[in-house]
């Protein structure tokens, strides 16, 4: 265990691995997607420290039922979903039951999408580098459907950006992309808000609020919305 977490708070997390990613500041072709809500305070502080526009890409893991603090799989905007099969067939878990946690969490996805996005076009990522980010990984279930959702879309590059992960998922995401960011793979990791002094849960009117001053400061710094970043 640790007697002082090494991140004050999302904050703090954000500006540090803004640091590890300057090489991508004020690139033209580059963007930063948040995973909501965690992410997106982290995505924030890297957004502004390199001058970068944000958006959000929602995912939902799929609970194991009475155990949901158990990954079974994720669902991401796009109708991505991922699975983890060993799980669900070590456990016996219906397709039923996995079709009733999917709608339910659907559900979720649906009414964040809309709280979220609201009057916001959605960014277009086509043939631009992706920075995706999070406050952290666990077994990283949420980050791979994440970037199946992504590839949905064509970037031109996935970087995936995150404070702290245990190394076994650094491996694995680290497949998926073409790179990946991460300050700290404790080899004894416990959980992400473990590595953290403050590690309160973000709410929707925190997302809306960061994601409305990304978007102000970037038409400011474009000259106006007339920049053709974004696309309906």
């Amino acid at each position: 265990m640790i007697n002082r977490p090494p991140f004050g708070d999302r904050v703090e997390a954000g500006q540090l691995l803004a640091r590890a990613l300057i090489h991508y500041a004020n690139r033209p072709n580059a963007v930063v997607l948040a995973l909501p809500r965690g992410g997106v305070p982290v995505g924030y502080e890297i957004a502004r420290a390199l001058a970068l526009p944000l958006d959000v890409l929602i995912v939902r893991k799929l609970g194991v039922p009475g155990h949901e603090e158990l990954a079974m799989g994720a669902i991401a905007s796009g109708g991505v979903r991922v699975l983890y099969n060993e799980v669900i067939q070590d456990l016996g878990i219906a397709d039923k039951a996995i079709e009733a946690v999917a709608a339910r969490e659907r559900r979720e996805l649906e009414r964040r999408e809309h709280v979220y996005r609201d009057h916001r076009p959605v960014l277009e990522v086509h043939d631009r580098i992706v920075l995706l980010v999070d406050d952290g990984l666990a077994t990283g279930t949420t980050m791979l459907a994440a970037i199946k959702a992504l590839r949905a879309r064509h970037p031109a590059g996935i970087v995936v950006g995150v404070p702290v992960a245990p190394p076994s998922t650094v491996s694995t995401i680290r497949r998926e992309v073409d790179e990946i960011v991460c300050l700290l793979t404790p080899e004894l990791f416990y959980g992400v808000g473990l590595w953290y002094a403050d590690f309160h849960q973000v709410t929707d009117d925190e997302v809306r609020s960061l994601l409305d001053r990304a978007e102000h400061a970037q038409h400011n710094e474009v000259g106006g919305p007339g920049s053709g970043a974004r696309s309906q």
